[in-house]
């Protein structure tokens, strides 16, 4: 099973280009795509979530054409978007239970082991009487799972889902999200490095509506071993043209640089990280947008 994305392109009626296009192969388990916040990664979603239109582009699911199918592909499709609203004074089990409704599970008897179903794989079994307005921001993120894949869906689409998250609810909704990917595609958008660096075998960077760098973490972060020096920020100046990002490490800030030599004396080598690999991606995309409005200006003033 694979979902094919070639050349979207999305722009708003403000003149924003969301999407520039963008192409992807998207095979079984879960696909990290990793960027700031504008860069595209919600309309993204809703294009795939059949939610928006592209103005060019096509995207299949195993030969489905999924923007001139958007009924069929409700079918296989799980969603958890950004912002997930919840009735704060309905339950769990209720809520599910509609959402099954809409879903098409018309009979009872199937529609409630279906919900006891859902809410025991998400761990909310226990709370399916507690009113959704009294949840913890893991919990309805763990509920808005448990909705997500009521009817089995081949393709689930999750956008930004641990922000806000404390760690160890982080870490439990990391583990639900591994083990619901098996023999489906899992689409996880999100701006947390680390959240692709624990989950994913394969990622895209996406920096105002393109994609800039695709592959998997590992291999990114092996790219950059042996390149990456830090200094006390402190001892070096405020400006250096290698920079790629400054860190706060136990108390004190510091510099990182990528760079093939020693930048300087007070420069010690570190292992690289996919923190490294951001930062450098979207800092080199910076400069060759910057570059290429350049030359367009000087163009347009001969």
């Amino acid at each position: 099973m694979a979902l094919e994305i070639n050349s979207l392109a999305k722009t708003y009626s403000n003149g924003v280009h969301a999407l520039k296009e963008v192409s992807l192969t998207v095979d079984e388990g879960i696909y990290g795509l990793l960027g700031p916040n504008g860069a595209g990664k919600t309309t993204f979603m809703r294009v795939l979530a059949t939610l928006m239109v592209p103005d060019k582009g096509t995207v299949t699911l195993d030969g489905i054409d999924v923007l001139q199918s958007p009924e069929i592909i409700r079918q296989q499709l799980g969603y958890l978007p950004q912002d997930f609203g919840v009735y704060p004074n309905v339950t769990a089990e209720a809520m599910l239970d509609q959402l099954a409704v809409f879903k098409g599970f018309t009979r009872y008897q199937e529609r409630r082991e279906l919900v006891a179903h859902q809410l025991q794989m998400v761990n909310l079994y226990e709370q399916r009487n507690q009113k959704l307005g009294t949840y913890s921001g893991g919990m309805r993120q763990r509920f808005g799972i448990a909705q997500a894949l009521l009817g089995e869906p081949r393709l689930i689409i999750v956008d930004e889902p641990t922000a806000g998250l404390d760690p160890t609810e982080r870490i439990r909704f990391q583990n639900l999200l591994y083990e619901i990917s098996v023999n489906r595609i899992l689409i996880l958008s999100t701006h947390i490095v680390d959240d692709l660096n624990d989950l994913c075998q394969k990622m895209a960077i996406m920096h105002h509506g393109e994609i800039i760098h695709q592959g998997n973490p590992a291999e990114m972060i092996r790219q950059l071993e042996g390149q990456i020096w830090m200094s006390p920020a402190a001892a070096v100046p405020e400006e250096m043209p290698a920079a790629i990002t400054r860190r706060m490490f136990r108390g004190e800030k510091y510099l990182r640089v990528l760079s093939a030599d020693q930048p300087g004396e007070e420069f010690d080598p570190v292992a690289a990280d996919l923190n490294d690999v951001y930062f450098a991606v979207i800092r080199n995309s910076s400069i060759q947008n910057r570059e290429t409005e350049l030359n367009l200006s000087n163009k347009s003033d001969s």
